[in-house]
């Protein structure tokens, strides 16, 4: 009002004259005289600070009064209301919120705690907002997250039975979500929840991989494996904001525990081989997608991918030939998708027993043709699958005495192959056959017998003898005397299944056993399946094979990547070698410095490369 009325002299006279304006000088006269009164200065602030107090206790107080007496200090310019408000008004804070965050230390779990702490942050940001300046809020939520959070970390986070670890196990997506948001606010607070979270699960892992009962079952191990996963995806997306540092720490942990054990890939491998047999029948196309987009994201976490390739194959060749796959749909999509991870070299082999299966159905078609023009009927049906060498893992070819009505047909069946094909030699691959004989028992019992190339050789024998020592029988049958007597097992020993006796009865088949036709076999079906005794998992010697096996293999890739990168760079020391080699391979596995110290040993011998004569740690490639 009175700058109005006194309007001309404030354009003339105190612009003329550099005097203060009139407004500007009410303002310092009321800023000296009344705000910072020595009377009135520390009531105003003990009243203000009193008002907030009793707010923060729950009071209600006159917040219309407070917001009018702050924008005066404001309009008294900033530094009235960081001096004689502000900055007394943190350091009350400070006090009050340092002796609140004890108090609830002592009495509350982990979870209360960050409630009541989450709570005090929000009624902060609300009072700024109602009647303080809007810059205060930096700095009295800064207040807040240092005397409720940064001073008690360590402690929440590892309080017992409600600290991370405890809220991780028994999955409080809510609390773990509001220690994300109260922790992502100080420094370092994500930090500590990624390493706590990281000994967790590496700790959790550990104990998973190496526990002696799961070992025992693989489709649990790896159950439990892609269980753990998806619970931890969930509280990674649900509690932490699909934070990708979180996705890390998870995933480097899951590759640290899986390749703790060496068995890993084989589990895997097991685990894919039950769902592609029985498993998925009756499943929908997504849940079918679903689950493979699960099995592969395990597979990326395997270090030795080249091994899981060496069990898959075995166990796709199985699948294929027994004709258990229950959906062609699916093997092709797991494929493809291993495909688009390893690239093609990786499944170029497994597409190939693909186009194998097929060829081999299109023959079997001409031959049959050929037959019934030949009017040839009295003899057995025969179906043959035609292997590709290199591209199978099958065993060498044993050799094994067929009956003679199956050696006929077999020898008409190759006849007919190599006439149509030039350049081709084929190996009879019987410990891999399966055959569906008719059997007649006493009392006119009829039974249809599925049983293996073995079994029928064996059972064959009984068409002119009722009983027979096992010498006999393998001399008979030529089977090798391991093969012979887990399908003598599978013939004699398993109850519901006894097409034979033994003599003496015993689970274990010896040299001077005897065997005898079971007349009085029968089973309320009447197809009968019998299948060869065999443990699901690798013995100790068969894994050792494979371990061989795949160290061979790895040999020429290891090779050929020295060669790559000599052929490059021309002039290399050792370490860099190395450091090369282990980048480029890690895809498929990881190989050791000293198998890569051995094949550089080997194309020097070869004069693919040689050391130089100054410095023995130099390598140069020869053209």
């Amino acid at each position: 009002m009175i700058r109005d009325i006194l309007m001309y002299m404030d354009r003339t006279y105190v612009t003329n004259f550099k005097k203060t304006p009139v407004h500007e000088l009410g303002l310092n006269l009321w800023r000296d005289h009344v705000v910072r009164s020595p009377k009135i200065k520390s009531r105003l602030l003990e009243t203000l600070l009193s008002f907030i107090h009793r707010e923060r206790n729950g009071d209600m107080i006159n917040r219309g009064l407070m917001r009018n007496i702050i924008k005066m200090l404001m309009d008294l310019g900033p530094s009235v209301y960081q001096e004689d408000f502000e900055k007394p008004f943190l350091e009350v804070a400070a006090g009050f919120y340092k002796m609140e965050s004890q108090e609830f230390i002592e009495c509350c779990d982990c979870g209360d705690y960050l409630k009541k702490a989450e709570k005090r942050l929000n009624e902060e940001i609300e009072r700024v907002s109602h009647y303080l300046d809007s810059k205060t809020e930096i700095k009295i939520t800064a207040v807040v997250e240092k005397e409720m959070i940064s001073s008690h970390m360590n402690h929440l986070v590892e309080m017992e039975n409600s600290g991370l670890v405890s809220m991780l196990a028994y999955d409080r997506y809510e609390d773990l979500g509001r220690m994300y948001n109260l922790f992502k606010r100080v420094s370092p607070g994500l930090a500590l929840v990624r390493d706590v979270m990281t000994a967790h699960l590496r700790n959790m892992g550990k104990q998973l991989v190496t526990d002696p009962e799961r070992l025992k079952d693989p489709l649990e191990y790896v159950r439990c494996l892609l269980n753990e996963k998806e619970k931890y995806d969930k509280i990674i997306t649900t509690s932490f904001n699909n934070d990708k540092s979180f996705q890390n720490v998870l995933n480097s942990s899951f590759e640290y525990f899986i390749n703790l054990n060496a068995r890993s890939p084989e589990f895997i491998s097991l685990f894919v081989d039950d769902k592609l047999r029985k498993s998925l029948k009756g499943v929908t196309e997504e849940d079918v997608e679903s689950l493979l987009d699960k099995v592969m994201m395990l597979f990326r976490y395997l270090q030795e991918k080249d091994i899981f390739e060496k069990y898959y194959k075995q166990h796709l060749a199985k699948r294929l030939l027994s004709a258990k796959s229950v959906s062609e749909d699916a093997e092709r999509s797991l494929i493809l998708k291993l495909k688009t991870e390893c690239g093609y070299q990786f499944t170029s082999k497994l597409e190939s027993m693909f186009l194998d299966m097929k060829t081999s159905k299109d023959t079997m078609q001409g031959f049959n043709a050929m037959l019934s023009s030949s009017d040839i009927c009295d003899s057995p049906s025969l179906s043959v699958q035609v292997l590709t060498t290199g591209s199978w893992p099958t065993q060498p070819g044993t050799n094994c005495n067929l009956p003679r009505e199956i050696l006929a047909i077999c020898d008409k069946f190759k006849t007919y192959y190599l006439s149509t094909h030039t350049g081709r030699r084929l190996t009879w691959l019987t410990n891999m056959g399966t055959a569906d004989l008719k059997a007649d028992f006493g009392k006119g019992q009829r039974h249809e017998l599925n049983v293996s190339t073995y079994q029928m050789c064996v059972l064959m024998l009984f068409n002119a003898a009722d009983q027979m020592t096992y010498k006999e029988i393998e001399l008979a049958t030529d089977i090798p005397p391991v093969d012979l007597k887990r399908n003598l097992q599978s013939l004699a020993c398993v109850k519901g299944k006894n097409v034979l006796q033994k003599d003496p009865m015993s689970r274990e088949i010896n040299e001077d056993d005897v065997f005898i036709f079971n007349e009085n076999f029968s089973s309320k079906f009447f197809k009968v399946k019998i299948s060869t005794v065999a443990a699901q998992k690798e013995n100790e010697p068969e894994k050792q094979e494979t371990r061989q096996k795949v160290e061979e293999d790895r040999k020429p890739q290891i090779e050929a990547a020295i060669v790559r990168i000599m052929k490059s760079r021309r002039i290399l020391d050792h370490n860099n070698i190395v450091s090369e080699v282990t980048k480029q391979l890690q895809s498929r596995f990881l190989p050791s410095p000293v198998v890569i110290k051995k094949r550089i040993e080997s194309l020097i011998e070869r004069e693919f490369l040689e050391r130089d004569t100054t410095d023995r740690k130099l390598y140069r490639y020869l053209a």
